[in-house]
């Protein structure tokens, strides 16, 4: 026990409390490329993955952007809110366990809460809609294309998948909407 705290891997007391109360919880996982979301049920023999969501699933959907930005984020916390709903599970508390509690975690979590799941969250500590829809990467865009290079350079991958990074926020309302459609029609198949 006394290891996995010393490797930073668990924090007990947080844990003991999330077993206690026998919810539903959440996980956001952000590694240099990528996201993982995962709606967990606490069990005796261990936790039980109910969804789960991980950033490259966001190109079935059009999605041409960064898999770990603010908007990728929040499209990943939405598809995981829309998935769990589907499989029954409505509610469930963000377990972070020993990392840091930031902005990218923030916009998952509005994303889940956008999809009508119910997630125990202050309103204030959601990002802007401006963020999270990407404007500021479009502006930052605008702002780098006078020195042509650069803006190559830092934009590389977007340009190279077919994507303006000026055209981040209206990229990102069209893979919402796939989202948000994809999800109707397979919920529709099901009844």
């Amino acid at each position: 026990m006394l290891k996995r705290n010393r490797q930073k891997k668990t924090n007990y007391r947080k844990r003991e409390a999330l077993l206690i109360s026998r919810s539903s919880f959440i996980t956001v996982k952000i590694s240099d490329q990528n996201v993982i979301c995962q709606v967990l049920k606490p069990t005796l023999a261990g936790d039980v993955v109910i969804s789960s969501v991980h950033s490259r699933e966001l190109k079935k959907y059009g999605w041409k952007g960064s898999m770990n930005s603010l908007p990728a984020c929040y499209l990943i916390g939405f598809l995981l809110g829309k998935k769990s709903m589907e499989k029954g599970t409505t509610s469930a508390i963000l377990y972070t366990g020993k990392d840091a509690f930031t902005s990218r975690i923030a916009a998952s979590l509005k994303g889940i809460t956008d999809a009508g799941f119910n997630v125990p969250v202050s309103e204030d500590i959601y990002p802007t809609d401006e963020r999270i829809r990407g404007k500021h990467i479009a502006e930052y865009a605008k702002i780098l294309k006078e020195d042509q290079e650069k803006y190559k350079i830092r934009f590389s991958l977007l340009l190279k998948d077919g994507l303006e990074p000026e055209d981040y926020p209206s990229h990102f309302e069209a893979t919402r909407n796939s989202i948000s459609d994809n999800l109707m029609r397979n919920t529709n198949k099901l009844i």
